[in-house]
């Protein structure tokens, strides 16, 4: 497989509401944006109108992106940063989150060698190049991302059961890297994405295959595609060790990242209020005293919301 496997759904990267909302962002960053990348679920369902479509802004590098060494210093120490942009129409509104990475910690973060989970856990799923500025950015795209999935493969294979089937594979290894981030999403999200993309995670499967070790094997039974691994016991409980540490690291950066959201991303407050909202299904009111003085008192706000399963 010498290019990325096809995305299912509806192609949207025509919407010229998209296109120009691309526009204006790149345009925004001083033309140093690279690539930019869609993924969640617009991109699955194909209305980039409902709620907010989740793009990935690639750049050359932060200082060339932001013109100001703060932000800039902020997305470097703890990338990536997270900020909101929106497109007027006349009759309605394209929401989006904007997260801004460069090319080199992308390329990395895909890989190994960020023990997180946080962008190879991520882009697992499908994604798709809305815009690349060459053919060797997208090249280097399309790698990163295939390598995501292989990286997420083999950091959970040893932690899932030896056989099953491919969905369920991913299902297991999409949830082990949930169980990293302060989420909000209701159960079974890992299910939903395994189950809508079957086609795109056989495809990646069967790609690193040969690669993964482990003794790993894929083949064709009933009709859907199944594995198979050897895995000796010391991996599995040094596997399960690792995970258990990527949780208690990714807790703390997921808070850490919305201490640094409060200072780089206008309206992170009512963004983060929206967001829990949406996917707890619950009122989220932020009391004025977490508004005055954040730093102060956002922590007990956010421990209430945890003690009331609004995330976990």
């Amino acid at each position: 497989m010498n290019n990325y496997p096809d995305i299912p759904g509806p192609d949207v990267s025509a919407d010229p509401a998209l296109g120009q909302l691309l526009e204006q962002l790149r345009s925004s960053h001083n033309n140093a944006i690279c690539g930019t990348l869609l993924y969640g679920s617009c991109l699955r369902s194909g209305d980039i109108y409902d709620g907010l479509i989740d793009l990935y802004l690639i750049c050359d590098n932060y200082r060339a992106a932001y013109g100001r060494p703060f932000i800039a210093a902020a997305n470097w120490l703890l990338p990536p940063n997270v900020f909101y942009a929106e497109l007027k129409l006349e009759d309605k509104t394209l929401r989006s989150k904007v997260t801004m990475i460069s090319l080199r910690d992308f390329r990395r973060g895909c890989t190994g060698a960020w023990f997180e989970s946080y962008i190879w856990g991520r882009f697992a799923q499908p994604t798709r190049i809305l815009y690349s500025r060459d053919a060797q950015t997208r090249a280097a795209l399309q790698h990163s991302l295939l390598q995501a999935g292989r990286t997420l493969l083999h950091n959970s294979l040893p932690a899932l059961p030896e056989q099953g089937s491919v969905t369920s594979l991913w299902e297991r290894a999409l949830a082990l890297s949930y169980s990293t981030e302060l989420r909000s999403e209701r159960p079974g999200r890992s299910m939903e994405l395994a189950e809508s993309a079957r086609a795109f995670y056989a495809a990646v499967t069967r790609h690193h295959a040969p690669s993964l070790g482990f003794g790993f094997t894929v083949y064709d039974s009933g009709g859907e595609l199944h594995y198979r691994s050897e895995i000796a016991e010391t991996q599995r409980r040094s596997t399960r060790m690792a995970w258990s540490l990527r949780r208690g690291q990714g807790k703390v950066l997921s808070v850490l990242r919305v201490v640094k959201a409060l200072f780089t991303f206008e309206g992170g407050l009512d963004y983060i209020a929206w967001k829990l909202e949406r996917h707890s299904g619950e009122t989220i009111v932020i009391p004025d005293k977490v508004r005055r003085a954040p730093l102060l008192h956002l922590w007990g706000f956010f421990w209430g919301l945890y003690r009331r399963g609004i995330f976990k």
